[in-house]
């Protein structure tokens, strides 16, 4: 009589430390530490090793001072003397009350966003047109494309000067609108300041973006305004149709930057308007953060600001790119 272990249709018996029928095997020892390796340190170890240094760039530029910028606006903190240790304890809340408090903290708000509201929208379409412009242009285009750039990359103190001369009371402007001419003149004038601000931001960077946008129009296929064409479709059609939704990524980037640009305005209230006048009708926020935590001593106060700052930024930026960003 032939037994079940001897039986050809029967199992193998399981061996003694064997994993038995429905259970899983461990991995093998040195494939265990291959995935292991590769979860922290990707599949390209090497290149880690290549961005190490901007890595360790970043932490210690950027996410150091903002981590410390937090813990600095829930403590009562204030410069001490070299090698001083003094007690800095937490207030929760009370730098952003103290903030808040201050109608010039909330106006500064409100000038920044008047800012962005005229930079924005001008700096996107302006260097968007005139990359459009420029891509098809044949002869002088190094030129030209070097004419727009030279703003950029002059110094502020420089170009400041020449719009000192331009904007003030006896400028060129106002000699050459005669009667038209405002009066408080535009960068003393409440009204006009954060205005004359934005369009010469406008003016100055807008060479940046112009090459950003001449980069993107480059991979915009010429089949497709050949296809358009074709279809009857003139130039502004085909600009609405073809271009525009061709460098979208381009103008998301566009619209990232000088909106976080825009947030950090400093330089040129500080030097356009003597500090962010009239009546502290062009100080942004960045310029008061100065003001309060440098000049005056109320770096927890400063960093309060700055933490509420980088919070809108993140926001407006997040609206953006839902808003302009792809949707695929």
């Amino acid at each position: 009589m032939t037994s079940a272990v001897d039986s050809p249709g029967a199992p193998a018996p399981a061996r003694a430390g064997a994993p038995g029928p429905g259970s899983t095997a461990p991995a093998s020892g040195p494939r265990a530490k291959r995935r292991l390796s590769h979860r922290i340190f990707g599949r390209q170890p090497l290149g880690l090793l290549f961005s190490s240094p901007y890595l360790v760039f970043v932490i210690a530029v950027f996410a150091f001072p903002i981590v410390y910028s937090v813990w600095i606006s829930f403590h009562d903190f204030f410069f001490a003397a070299p090698g001083a240790n003094p007690e800095r304890p937490f207030v929760g809340l009370d730098n952003y009350i103290n903030a808040f408090s201050n109608p010039a903290v909330i106006r500064s708000f409100g000038n920044v966003g008047i800012f962005l509201l005229i930079n924005v929208p001008l700096t996107v379409v302006l260097s968007l047109l005139l990359a459009s412009a420029l891509n098809k242009v044949v002869h002088a285009r190094t030129f030209l494309r070097v004419s727009f750039y030279v703003p950029y990359v002059t110094a502020s103190v420089a170009v400041v000067a020449v719009w000192l001369f331009l904007f003030n009371g006896n400028g060129l402007v106002n000699t050459v609108l005669g009667p038209l001419a405002p009066d408080p003149s535009w960068l003393i004038n409440e009204n006009l300041a954060m205005p004359v601000i934005a369009i010469y931001v406008t003016w100055k960077q807008l060479g940046f973006y112009i090459l950003l946008y001449l980069a993107a129009l480059q991979n915009v296929p010429k089949e497709l305004y050949e296809s358009a064409a074709t279809d009857g479709a003139g130039r502004i059609r085909q600009f609405f149709s073809v271009t525009v939704p061709g460098v979208r990524p381009a103008t998301l980037l566009v619209l990232l930057v000088s909106t976080v640009t825009g947030a950090n305005l400093f330089t040129e209230p500080y030097l356009l308007t003597g500090g962010g006048g009239p009546n502290g009708a062009s100080a942004s926020p960045v310029l008061l953060m100065y003001q309060l935590g440098i000049q005056q001593g109320q770096p927890d106060v400063a960093s309060a600001i700055g933490v509420v700052l980088v919070i809108g930024v993140l926001i407006v930026a997040f609206i953006q790119n839902r808003l302009v960003g792809e949707r695929d």
